[in-house]
């Protein structure tokens, strides 16, 4: 199974220990040992919506395009649909290795007949997610050339229970390869960045990964973008990238099995549009830590961010304010625990939030915006690689302001699908 399967796979065992963390299909080719592998997710979920459901909502799902305040959808889950080819080798002293994967979606995005201007019937998203190279020796550590996981709130995601369910985001983002999971609702998305990056050797539990990464433009609530990683185009890319960076203890104390973490995040945007200020130059950041503890069938995580500049949900959305070029400050963080029942049932409840500040001559004019979510779970192992999976998730995002007045809207989501690992 390639490296990150095995990551999405070991976080959600050790969030779930719902599934096993197998390998794939294994072919030997000449050096080459080849491995194939994946999963295959599918959700229907039903989603209802009530108070205000209209700016700033649609990215967790709590904003319906067509004004419907019910949705039931097909889709995929946090995980998308995976398939992956990896090879390994030992060369020159070196172990040499890749993987390349595509990761279709499960939903149904067009309804139009094909060639009229709408997509081929019943055509589903798709993306690449990872292309990379690693080259490296247990004595010294390996470096990765491609694209794959980012850095920074990495082993969040990994932990988040609903890594093998639905979460967030189910109505607004149907048609799209993946939900939120708990994204934007405890946690910034990693994302998959192009990347130079270094690990450690494992040192008796501790390694450490430092990296180089893709800088991203950052943009508003509208989509408009406010600055940029040092071009005044609003395309990626520019004078600075992106630095990275993240270090992990691997613990096992009599019974008590865990990890503890640190990660962060560091980014010097310049102003895009000179009309609005003349070369905004700062730098957004953020940093993390966690930890989680299983024993006893129970398991516990807890986990908190903080950062300027970095925004809400996606890296450097709504992290800048669009008028005045200042950043916001934001924070957040979860809590989640869980238990393996004798059926080998795991449940789980969990409880996150998301905050954004507001500036002093915000266009918005917001002093704080929020966004939590709760969330019951029900993971049954049917087989070693098949789960059946049931979730209950609620959202809440809420917009304190100074000019309008308050605004909240909730979103309740149930959903009920499986996932397959092979």
């Amino acid at each position: 199974m390639n490296k990150n399967i095995k990551l999405a796979v070991a976080g959600a065992v050790l969030s779930l220990s719902a599934i096993s963390a197998n390998a794939g299909i294994i072919i030997p080719a000449g050096d080459w040992t080849l491995d194939i592998s994946g999963n295959v997710n599918t959700y229907a979920t039903w989603t209802k919506v009530s108070g205000d459901i209209n700016r700033g909502t649609t990215p967790l799902g709590l904003s319906n395009p067509d004004g419907n305040r019910t949705q039931q959808n097909m889709t995929t889950g946090l995980l998308p649909n995976y398939l992956a080819v990896s090879g390994t080798t030992r060369q020159n002293d070196l172990d040499v290795a890749f993987t390349i994967s595509i990761n279709p979606g499960a939903s149904t995005t067009h309804a139009g007949l094909q060639g009229a201007g709408t997509g081929t019937l019943n055509e589903s998203g798709q993306e690449n997610r990872q292309a990379f190279l690693t080259f490296g020796d247990k004595s010294w550590g390996s470096i990765k050339l491609g694209k794959d996981l980012g850095v920074f709130a990495s082993d969040a995601i990994l932990n988040d229970m609903t890594l093998l369910g639905v979460g967030g985001g189910a109505g607004a983002l149907a048609g799209n390869t993946t939900t939120l999971g708990r994204i934007g609702t405890g946690f910034m998305y990693a994302d998959w960045k192009a990347q130079v990056a270094y690990t450690t050797p494992n040192f008796s539990g501790f390694q450490a990964t430092v990296a180089m990464t893709q800088a991203f433009d950052a943009i508003d609530y509208l989509g408009w973008p406010v600055l940029g990683s040092g071009t005044r185009s609003g395309s990626r890319g520019g004078a600075s990238p992106a630095f990275e960076g993240k270090a992990s203890y691997t613990y096992a104390v009599n019974d008590v099995t865990g990890k503890v973490w640190v990660s962060g995040i560091s980014q010097k945007l310049k102003q895009v549009n000179p009309s609005t200020a003349d070369d905004v130059s700062l730098t957004a950041w953020a940093t993390d830590v966690g930890v989680s503890a299983n024993v006893a069938g129970f398991g516990l995580t807890g986990y908190y961010y903080a950062g300027e500049g970095i925004g809400q949900t996606m890296q450097f959305f709504n992290g800048i304010s669009h008028e005045t070029g200042k950043k916001r400050d934001s924070d957040g963080g979860y809590l989640q625990a869980t238990y393996v029942l004798p059926t080998k049932t795991k449940i789980g409840l969990s409880w996150g939030q998301s905050n954004l500040d507001g500036v002093t001559g915000d266009e918005d004019g917001f002093n704080k915006l929020t966004d939590s979510m709760t969330t019951v779970g029900a993971y049954h192992p049917l087989t070693k690689h098949l789960n059946l999976v049931a979730e209950y998730s609620q959202t809440k995002h809420k917009i304190e302001n100074d000019w309008s007045g308050n605004t909240e809207g909730k979103a309740r989501t149930v959903s009920l699908g499986g996932i397959l690992f092979f």
